[in-house]
């Protein structure tokens, strides 16, 4: 990495959905799918207990800040549902964002404290962890880049879980974007 390349590992269910979400943002130059957060060596998508399906975005820090993702990431998935991500359901699958520094603690804490306040509800409503980084394994390579490389299957799975309806029930327009907080009318 060279000294403008930041990287986040996150996990928020179905690892071909964020991998998907969080490549399109400018100034993310790559997001690899993996497990991370267990103590298993080697995990593979058949055995991967105590690990989260995960993914490391390595990005340009002059272009998009570590909050900026966190927001994104945020509002890619369901912050209210520590048990799973829509139609993934179990520890596997809960959202989490691993840190790997003091500055990450502290933006991730900001970020969920932000959050709240756009959705309207308090901040022990969340269910998203913070937790510090552990090592990040890549899945095996049929999950990288699942929705460009299998679209009818990865369409079909995405509409089936209710990803997007869930999203935008609790964030609104904002579901998916990156743009500033907002605090919610309600």
């Amino acid at each position: 990495m060279n000294a403008l390349e930041e990287s986040a590992i996150l996990a928020g269910g179905c690892f071909w959905c964020l991998e998907h979400d969080l490549e399109e943002i400018h100034g993310v130059i790559d997001v690899n799918s993996g497990y991370s957060g267990g103590d298993l060596i080697n995990p593979t998508y058949r055995n991967h207990k105590g690990h989260q399906e995960v993914v490391m975005v390595k990005f340009d820090n002059q272009i998009i800040t570590y909050e900026a993702l966190l927001r994104s990431y945020l509002r890619n998935i369901d912050p209210l549902d520590g048990n799973g991500q829509f139609c993934d359901r179990g520890d596997s699958y809960k959202p989490i964002i691993f840190t790997n520094s003091p500055t990450q603690i502290d933006a991730a804490k900001n970020s969920l404290e932000k959050a709240s306040k756009e959705i309207g509800i308090s901040l022990e409503e969340l269910k998203v962890e913070i937790k510090k980084s552990n090592k990040f394994w890549l899945a095996e390579d049929y999950h990288q880049n699942f929705a460009t490389n299998n679209k009818a299957k990865y369409k079909f799975y995405r509409y089936s879980c209710g990803r997007d309806n869930r999203l935008k029930e609790i964030w609104g327009t904002k579901s998916g974007s990156i743009e500033p907080w907002f605090r919610a009318k309600g």
